[in-house]
């Protein structure tokens, strides 16, 4: 079985560099603030993040149902990654559909530097996103994805691949977080919606369940993850 810890085991998977304390507690708060916010969208349970804080489900549903406070932690966050020297992947990786803030931000927090994979296969391999395999002799199969590594970035990579069940359009919503990038980032970004979007068509009108399609369409969108951020520059 091919899996995260497996490839780590062999070298094929490179460690982070270790952090200094400054990158240490800025991610911690951003992963905080991402979590937060995740919750006031209903994206995640309170239970899994901090029990009995929100214990009733009365109190949940009155997070979920209020826009204002959503918003107010969405400016929130936005304020707080302005400073984060991974902000510019972050931005960068929101010029792909389905990718907004919370996600983006989520995956970089989760993940850290993207380009510390040396391939897109490497980034799929630890996001748990290609399929698990089965040898017996001769015989090689496939079974249903390894789900190693991080489930808080594959979650929220899989939820935004939904986006990708409709055709390819370039929103004003889309259109205003590609003015932000480099022409470079935007032909990938572009050439993903094309290529994503037939994707999931192409999968569904072979018979695939929705949910299969849209996890084969995560593991393709995690390769143009990593193509965007060959394109940015970090600072030191």
């Amino acid at each position: 079985m091919t899996d995260a810890a497996g490839l780590a085991a062999r070298g094929q998977i490179p460690k982070p560099d270790k952090p200094s304390l400054e990158e240490l507690m800025a991610n911690r708060n951003v992963a905080h603030a991402v979590r937060v916010a995740l919750i006031a969208a209903g994206a995640v349970s309170t239970a899994a993040y901090a029990p009995g804080v929100l214990a009733q489900d009365t109190e949940l549903e009155e997070v979920v149902v209020t826009g204002s406070r959503v918003k107010r932690i969405d400016t929130a966050l936005q304020e707080q990654v302005k400073a984060w020297r991974l902000f510019p992947v972050v931005e960068a990786l929101q010029a792909l559909r389905g990718v907004q803030q919370i996600v983006a931000v989520t995956l970089v927090t989760e993940v850290g530097d993207l380009t510390r994979f040396d391939t897109p296969r490497q980034l799929m391999d630890y996001l748990g996103l290609v399929p698990s395999e089965h040898s017996t002799g001769e015989r090689r199969r496939q079974g249903g994805i390894t789900k190693a590594g991080n489930q808080h970035a594959r979650r929220v990579l899989v939820e935004g691949s939904w986006a990708y069940r409709y055709p390819a359009k370039v929103s004003p919503a889309i259109r205003k977080r590609m003015e932000k990038v480099p022409k470079s980032v935007q032909d990938i970004a572009w050439k993903a919606q094309v290529r994503l979007c037939r994707r999931y068509r192409h999968l569904v009108g072979r018979g695939k369940n929705p949910n299969v399609a849209v996890v084969a369409v995560a593991r393709e969108l995690a390769g143009f993850l990593w193509a965007i951020a060959q394109e940015v520059k970090i600072a030191a």
